[in-house]
């Protein structure tokens, strides 16, 4: 049997000296009295109970990683509730009768650690005990592209941005998610992380891209497949969503435009692809819809080669399951909702009577 972290064994037997020895005898052990005794006894079957758990863990096969935030001076009760709402440990019961053992929890350190599902319980705590590096609080938002992330990572992590872009280049990390781009655009799940201080690309971009997969339900994979779509493509088309910033009513609405429209085989025609193909964002001109790129969807037929960006799980879940209606067009509103039309000739009133609303002369949605 091979174990996971040697090195980690000192400190689990450190729990062998916790408990201060003396002249009075108890069971062949000398102690100071059998108060001190109980203690030991505790102590003893603690420190066995994580090397075997340790040991045991070496052999688990490698499954999804989970990211936890243990906050300073975090009583035992929200460590466990973390650990078990993310499914770390599958008895909060067992692991907290586990930690007052030897009152093992008082040397539960705060950091971010990862960690498999279904850890046994021994393992987590030692690893909880053991500490880890101090972290930083990174929030990565929605749609953020991929560039614009690598300039936050600079700026707040002190992490050259080519360096992170050449990372999320990776051809193990696309081939691990299955991306079709170049890049890993679209698999940086967006949510508030908390950063090891010197974390590599590497780490960095394993923590947002598990969080992804975390995130990810296995019953989409299901119902990609009776789409006819690709899991990438189902992220690309939901970083489109995303990309529209609508408001979260109009979601299944927007997702349903698409769809209908590629079902049609009509072009999307989706103002965040022209906007992530300038590179920039900005209000769009006229000229900019001629833009040749291919992720301009106003060109090319069908979806882009890869994600325009970060889409969240609730886009996500708007490309699977779209709202079932006629829509094959819509334009944004002056409060954030959209206009929803059927014919171009519909289309065309509800821009005339929104850009009326604005103060604005009539001109492209």
């Amino acid at each position: 049997m091979k174990i996971a972290d040697p090195s980690g064994l000192t400190n689990l037997i450190g729990a062998w000296r916790d408990f201060p020895f003396s002249p009075i005898g108890f069971g062949g052990v000398r102690v100071w009295d059998r108060a001190h005794a109980r203690r030991f006894t505790r102590g003893a079957l603690l420190s066995a109970y994580l090397l075997a758990t340790v040991a045991c863990q070496a052999a688990a096969p490698a499954k999804e990683t989970i990211w936890v935030t243990i906050p300073p001076d975090a009583p035992l009760e929200e460590v466990t509730d973390s650990l078990a709402a993310n499914g770390i440990i599958q008895s909060p019961q067992a692991f907290q009768r586990l930690a007052r053992m030897g009152r093992a929890h008082l040397g539960i350190k705060p950091g971010l650690y990862d960690f498999r599902p279904h850890s046994p319980i021994g393992a987590v705590l030692a690893r909880l005990r053991k500490g880890t590096a101090p972290v930083k609080r990174f929030v990565l938002p929605k749609g953020i592209w991929l560039t614009e992330l690598a300039a936050r990572i600079e700026r707040d992590m002190g992490l050259d941005r080519e360096a992170f872009m050449a990372a999320a280049g990776s051809p193990v990390l696309l081939s691990r998610l299955g991306a079709r781009g170049e890049s890993a655009e679209g698999y940086l799940y967006p949510s508030v992380y908390h950063l090891r201080e010197g974390a590599s690309a590497q780490e960095i971009l394993d923590q947002v891209t598990d969080t992804f997969e975390a995130h990810w339900n296995s019953e989409w994979d299901r119902r990609s497949a009776s789409l006819g779509f690709t899991r990438d493509e189902v992220v690309t088309l939901a970083s489109i969503i995303e990309g529209e910033g609508p408001a979260q009513q109009d979601l299944l609405r927007i997702s349903s435009v698409y769809h209908n429209r590629l079902n049609r085989g009509m072009r999307l025609q989706a103002d965040p692809t022209v906007v992530f193909a300038l590179g920039r964002r900005r209000r769009l001109l006229n000229r900019d819809y001629a833009t040749d790129s291919p992720f301009n969807t106003y060109h090319i037929s069908g979806l882009p080669p890869s994600p325009i960006g970060s889409p969240s799980s609730a886009s996500i879940e708007a490309a699977l399951y779209p709202d079932s209606t006629d829509y094959l067009y819509f334009v944004a509103k002056p409060d954030g909702r959209h206009r929803f039309s059927v014919t171009f000739e519909e289309h065309i009133r509800a821009i005339g009577e929104i850009r009326k609303e604005e103060g604005e002369p009539g001109g492209r949605d």
